[in-house]
């Protein structure tokens, strides 16, 4: 029998391999459990490690970007940032951790898949950041989150720094600042398990007889690549026109 308030070998061998691929050893296990545990699992979950862990990873980032890149201003700064710092990056950190293999689910979320939502994944990288600075400081906690982001901030194009406007808003602009009618976008269609859903959405642009689509993990991503594609076409006939 293990003696109580320990965990079974299995269990202690599973954890050493999550905390070799993080860098650091916990101390505290109950603590590295927490940081794994969604609330369906049970009281003692993850979302306040979650909410510590955001705000050392964005002051982290932060900082490394206003190192590294010292004659951007702020605004680039902060959309830099915000795209280091995104659900699409933790969920890509998430997968080299191998995040999915050690969560702490209720049997209803594991059945739905929860260990593959991307939003999950995402918070419990958060989590982990989180509980790394409660048991062992905030340089620590730095070393581990430019371990996982370090390399991603050298490899920054500033030639492909992500625009200040989304898609959707500039081609609501385009068509506004030409006194067109503004854009129509169908309800989404959704394809696939629960877990790894795919959205498909149609934007229509009736004066130019145009309609694109857009396919993404979510909706408001289905509606950009959508806008993306009609502000390209509806640039490209207007160039057309003036040649």
């Amino acid at each position: 029998m293990t003696p109580m308030g320990q965990r079974p070998p299995t269990a202690q061998r599973l954890l050493a391999g999550l905390e070799s691929a993080i860098g650091y050893p916990f101390r505290d296990q109950h603590l590295l459990e927490q940081a794994l545990t969604h609330r369906s699992y049970g009281r003692d979950h993850y979302e306040r490690l979650e909410f510590l862990g955001d705000s050392i990873l964005n002051a982290v980032v932060a900082e490394a970007l206003f190192q590294a890149f010292p004659e951007l201003p702020e605004g680039d700064l902060s959309r830099l940032r915000a795209n280091l710092v995104c659900q699409d990056q933790l969920v890509k950190v998430a997968g080299e951790l191998s995040i999915s293999r050690y969560l702490r689910l209720g049997e209803g979320e594991l059945k739905s898949g929860g260990q593959h939502r991307p939003s999950i994944l995402a918070d419990t990288v958060e989590a982990l950041y989180g509980a790394i600075w409660q048991e062992a400081g905030f340089e620590t906690a730095r070393r581990v989150i430019l371990a996982n982001f370090g390399q991603r901030i050298s490899a920054i194009d500033l030639n492909q720094l992500p625009s200040a406007k989304d898609a959707k808003t500039r081609l609501q602009e385009w068509l506004q600042g030409r006194r067109l009618p503004l854009p129509v976008y169908d309800a989404p269609k959704a394809s696939g398990a629960a877990h790894a859903q795919s959205f498909e959405v149609v934007c229509r642009i009736a004066h130019h007889q145009i309609e694109t689509r857009g396919h993404g993990p979510t909706r408001r991503a289905a509606e950009q690549q959508a806008a993306e594609i009609a502000l390209t076409q509806l640039e490209a006939a207007q160039q057309d026109k003036t040649q």
